[in-house]
């Protein structure tokens, strides 16, 4: 129906991009600085952009996002918007009263060449922050990168601009978050409190984009990494990066001002990324992996191995954030199926690389990240080889209703459904939730089909 023009040819595209399977950086940075507790991020632009922004996360969280913006005129977009960055902090900081300033840029100012570093030094010298405040800033240009990449250069920003070593290590790990959701975060920490590590995890969005409803509103949820754990991260005794495409550049700052060393691990996604996880995080911590964490284990291992049937030999068509399809593509081939088309809009070569060996298990894979790795393409390779089961954010569901695909929500944004922000992808709970409803939607799609006499009670 809505996507029927497109053609089942496929010819190689070097200046258009048609339905892009990412969305812009300025929403990673915005995201990536609400996992800071009492911060206000600023869109250094016009007012559309910060709505955009506003918008899609409230949209995906189904929660309130509160974001300032330098409110770009004609005149500002001539001369610069410095003298608009300078009130804007003043009056932030004098109505709103956060405790951090996130600003990031954006295409216009981008463009026009504001130096977001030389606004925030003069501010400071200005006497625009109060004493005990802070202003920390990231370049987000819309046109390069994505939301990952944004994400990336903010929590990048956090890492440079707060962490600070006296000298002495405390017994502390760093778990730098790529991007996940509020629940994965959560399950982080429930994951080293039941192995007993102390870690400082940055960012953090849990009980800020998933905050309980008390009838009384909080501007600044009590969610979010404090500024004193940011600034405790430089005398941490080693880093864990989680993501390589939003978490490592992070890590690499932070080892680079600090001297903390650092391990990147794949997100905990699946069997064996979340396997890898667990024994980075015991090691760094020196403690050994409870038996109870062996049983969560044990659990998924048993439904992967009762469901096997239904799972072997299924081709699969996914598309989202790279840190994310990594690991998942891992998943599926241990759960038996095929992952036939994979895309990913954020550019990188770290995902080419990784996913080359990922796929020695899948010959024959289609995948692609990058400027024409867009939703388009998919559906094209689709039309050619067609698929028993697509996963990936809400933009999916017209693919899914044009070549009747069961279809599985998974990523960002996902703007039709409810659940992501409070039950986890990540680790081994979260890794049965996904079995569960992969397994969900091809059952679903095996009753709908089944003739009436192989019609079961029983599957």
């Amino acid at each position: 129906m809505l996507l029927r023009h497109t053609t089942k040819e496929v010819k190689e595209r070097e200046g258009l991009t048609i339905n892009p399977a990412k969305t812009c950086q300025p929403i990673g940075a915005m995201y990536a600085a609400l996992g800071v507790h009492g911060c206000l991020p600023h869109s250094h632009g016009s007012q559309g952009c910060c709505s955009y922004h506003r918008s899609t996360l409230t949209r995906h969280y189904k929660e309130p996002v509160m974001a300032a913006t330098s409110s770009f005129t004609e005149g500002a977009s001539v001369f610069g918007g410095q003298a608009n960055l300078l009130a804007a902090i003043e009056t932030i900081f004098s109505v709103y009263d956060p405790e951090v300033i996130a600003v990031h840029s954006t295409c216009l100012s981008e463009t026009i060449g504001d130096d977001l570093q030389q606004i925030t030094k003069k501010a400071k010298d200005d006497g625009k922050i109060p004493e005990g405040k802070y202003v920390i800033y990231a370049s987000t240009p819309s046109f390069v990168g994505s939301h990952i990449t944004g994400y990336a250069n903010m929590v990048v920003g956090m890492a440079e601009q707060f962490a600070k070593s006296i000298g002495e290590k405390n017994d502390k790990v760093n778990v730098i978050a790529g991007w996940m959701e509020p629940s994965d975060m959560r399950e982080i920490k429930s994951l080293a409190s039941r192995l007993g590590v102390k870690i400082v995890l940055f960012p953090d969005t849990s009980d800020v984009l998933d905050a309980p409803q008390t009838g009384k509103h909080e501007f600044y949820p009590k969610g979010g990494t404090t500024i004193a754990e940011l600034i405790s991260a430089g005398d941490s005794k080693c880093s864990l990066a989680v993501g390589c495409i939003s978490a490592e550049p992070a890590a690499v700052a932070l080892d680079k001002k600090c001297k903390v060393p650092f391990e990147t691990v794949d997100m905990p996604i699946g069997l064996s990324a979340t396997d890898r996880f667990i024994m980075a995080l015991s090691k760094a911590g020196g403690v050994k992996v409870p038996d109870e964490i062996t049983a969560e284990r044990g659990r998924l291992v048993d439904v992967m191995a009762d469901m096997e049937q239904y799972f072997y030999g299924k081709k699969v068509a996914l598309f989202g954030d790279p840190d994310q399809l990594m690991p998942l593509t891992e998943f599926l081939l241990d759960l038996g199926m095929i992952p036939a088309h994979i895309v990913s809009g954020t550019p990188g070569n770290r995902f080419e690389k990784r996913m080359r060996e990922i796929l020695e298990r899948a010959p024959g894979a289609n995948f692609r990240n990058g400027a024409q790795a867009d939703m388009f393409l998919l559906h094209q390779w689709i039309k050619n080889e067609p698929v028993d089961l697509l996963i990936g954010n809400t933009y999916g569901k017209y693919i899914a209703r044009d070549e009747d695909i069961p279809f599985v929500r998974f990523g960002f944004p996902i703007l039709d459904r409810i659940g992501h922000s409070y039950f986890p992808n990540i680790g081994y709970s979260g890794s049965l939730r996904l079995v569960e409803k992969i397994l969900g939607v091809l059952m679903d799609r095996q009753d709908q089909t089944a003739l009436e006499e192989r019609f079961e009670l029983v599957m």
